[in-house]
């Protein structure tokens, strides 16, 4: 059978049943409304506009809400006042003792979580640990002598206690005074 003949005996057959269900989606899908964000507006209702109080006697007007004589009404009572009770800030005791403004606050490391992390050693610095997630990014970084140094470490932090210094020198590593 040659293409020809297969057209034409196509063409004589009957249409299939479901054929205008075909014909009505194909037509759906062509009259397609876009929405764009400039033609969007609130539902009906939604907003509803502020009381505007002190406009006229009609609404809120003469006193707008603020009933009639007294303190309140006249002006605003200042924040934390307790009608002449002594307030909870004088009540309470102030605190003692002095707060350094040069205190340094670091971010500590512990050779054991060094050794788990970075199992295989290798020259590191503060932002492999901040990748990692061993410490914080913007942060002072201090390695401690908890646990054992697994592997050679060249570590580059701001500080390091005594015994972390000894356990890493004794793997042939070293500790550098990261610049700032």
């Amino acid at each position: 059978m040659s293409e020809s003949e297969k057209e034409e005996t196509a063409a004589k057959k009957p249409a299939a049943k479901n054929a205008p269900a075909a014909a009505k989606k194909a037509a759906a899908s062509d009259n397609v409304q876009v929405t764009y964000l400039h033609h969007l507006r609130p539902a009906p209702g939604s907003n509803k506009a502020k009381t505007r109080v002190g406009r006229g006697e009609g609404s809120k007007g003469k006193t707008s809400g603020r009933g009639t004589k007294g303190t309140k009404a006249r002006y605003q009572v200042p924040l934390g006042f307790e009608g002449g009770q002594m307030p909870m800030h004088m009540r309470l005791p102030k605190l003692r003792g002095f707060k350094n403004p040069f205190h340094v606050e670091y971010q500590v490391v512990n050779l054991d979580r060094l050794s788990e992390v970075f199992p295989e050693g290798g020259a590191l610095t503060v932002d492999d640990l901040v990748d990692k997630g061993l410490v914080r990014k913007n942060c002072l970084v201090k390695v401690l002598g908890t646990g054992e140094a697994t592997a050679k470490f060249d570590l580059t932090v701001d500080a390091w206690s005594s015994s972390a210094k000894a356990k890493v020198e004794a793997q042939g590593g070293s500790l550098t005074a990261r610049v700032r």
